[in-house]
């Protein structure tokens, strides 16, 4: 089965899906192993390594507390977000780790998780290897690739893992651009069908729906809590939140006389901003696809909710279906990992996601849905990851802003066309990832390159 809607988008926490809510699960599944091979028991010590872009930013992008946590079971989509990082804290003062949270061993932070800056793992460069000890005796190590999105891949040995797709057979397996459309062609379906019924293979239509509503329940939450928590990001930037304060002058100005008629936009910017900047905060997000990019959806869905008339349940589930099936092209065929192909595939994904769901809601075509989506993508090629300070907020947080109106500006776009175009989604999306291939490492998330060293950090 193709990447299932609820593989990407998944319940976790900030600030980022490939350095925090990757290297919890694979800690998590690295001690799951353990204690299924009967080995937890005799585990004395275990030691951690992140390689890459992980250990470049891996303390800005809270990949460190992460391992932590993940290594005493706690998983992204439930850990408490609040005590979370006051347990991490207490790991490192007291030198005491509950692994799998019951079997206590002693915990070096000198010597138990070590961050390499400029050593990478050959497969991708989020890597990471955890080796468990009895007295000095390996007894498990096992290596993992944080791809992006929260997607973690196990190393077998052979140096090049594979995404394994689901082998349940599916109505519809697509796995670009015009195989896409060739299904809604011959089967005279809209997109948001075919993803439909692919999905209802694991799942009962009604269950599919209310897991998209409730995704989309967990975005509006994030919108809603960035719009009322001022104060500042952690971290040395001192970045001050600013969705508060936005949202108070937006909403005093709601019932002034005179009409601002690009208000509708300034609603999208502060929602994303709202957005991210809860991801700054280490707060619950929803990855989307990843959580660099976590604002761009929810805002663009808030802005259709909020000004399309008629955008009710069935749409926001069409949406999110839509957003779903064009992420599962990008994850099979290209990349969604910032420390890969750079911020084009995240903020570059994203738009191009949030541009076809759009399009189809406001009665696109699935020509012009696909239209839609390269367009997204194709006015974010190049685009670098330099996130100053390590840290998902200079630039992530405004990105996010304009990723979203981008979006909404190419769903329009598209739809004042009828589908045809020169360059294809499919074409787009290898351009992307040849453009990543070529773009200089200091650029893909290792906070060595671009704002990340013009920005004197305060």
């Amino acid at each position: 089965m193709p990447v299932s809607v609820f593989d990407l988008f998944s319940i976790g926490i900030g600030p980022s899906s490939s350095h925090t809510v990757g290297p919890m699960r694979a800690a998590r599944r690295f001690i799951t192993a353990l204690a299924a091979d009967g080995d937890l028991p005799r585990t004395t010590r275990v030691q951690s390594e992140l390689f890459g872009s992980l250990g470049a930013t891996g303390h800005g992008h809270g990949s460190y507390n992460a391992v932590l946590l993940g290594l005493e079971g706690e998983d992204p989509e439930t850990v408490d977000t609040t005590n979370g990082p006051l347990r991490a804290d207490e790991i490192r003062r007291t030198g005491q780790l509950r692994l799998n949270g019951t079997h206590p061993v002693a915990f070096n932070p000198e010597d138990d998780l070590l961050l390499y800056r400029r050593h990478s793992l050959p497969f991708h460069p989020n890597g990471m290897t955890f080796t468990a000890y009895c007295e000095g005796k390996v007894l498990s190590e096992r290596t993992y690739y944080s791809i992006g999105g929260g997607f973690v891949l196990d190393d077998d040995g052979s140096g090049h893992p594979q995404l394994l797709p689901d082998p349940t057979p599916v109505p519809y397996p697509f796995r670009t651009g015009i195989e896409l459309l060739d299904f809604c062609n011959q089967e005279n379906l809209n997109i948001s069908q075919v993803m439909l019924a692919n999905e209802c293979v694991r799942r009962s239509e009604a269950e599919v729906r209310a897991g998209l509503l409730k995704i989309w329940s967990v975005m509006a939450e994030c919108i809603e809590r960035g719009c009322s928590t001022p104060g500042v990001l952690p971290g040395g930037l001192k970045v001050r939140r600013r969705s508060a304060e936005i949202y108070q002058r937006l909403t005093d100005g709601a019932g002034s006389k005179e009409v601002d008629p690009l208000a509708a936009i300034d609603w999208v910017t502060l929602w994303a901003l709202a957005v991210n900047e809860e991801n700054a905060s280490g707060g619950r997000v929803v990855t989307a696809p990843t959580n660099g990019a976590a604002g761009i959806i929810p805002a663009v869905l808030r802005y259709a909710v909020t000004f399309v008339p008629g955008t009710g349940n069935s749409a926001i589930v069409n949406f999110l279906l839509v957003a779903g099936a064009l992420g599962a092209i990008y994850q099979q065929t290209a990349s969604i990992s910032g420390a890969e192909v750079g911020c084009q595939g995240e903020v570059g994904v994203a738009c191009s996601m949030a541009s076809g769901a759009l399009a189809e809601i406001l009665g696109g075509t699935p020509e012009q849905v696909e239209n839609a989506a390269e367009i997204g993508m194709e006015h974010n090629l190049g685009l670098t990851c330099d996130p100053v300070g390590g840290l998902v907020q200079i630039p992530c947080i405004e990105r996010n802003a304009v990723g979203s109106v981008q979006a909404i500006t190419a769903a329009r776009l598209a739809l004042h066309g009828d589908g045809e175009h020169t360059v294809s989604l499919d074409k787009v999306i290898k351009t992307m990832m040849q453009t990543g291939a070529d773009m200089k490492i200091k650029y893909k998330e290792t906070a060595r390159g671009g704002l990340a060293v013009n920005i004197v950090e305060c």
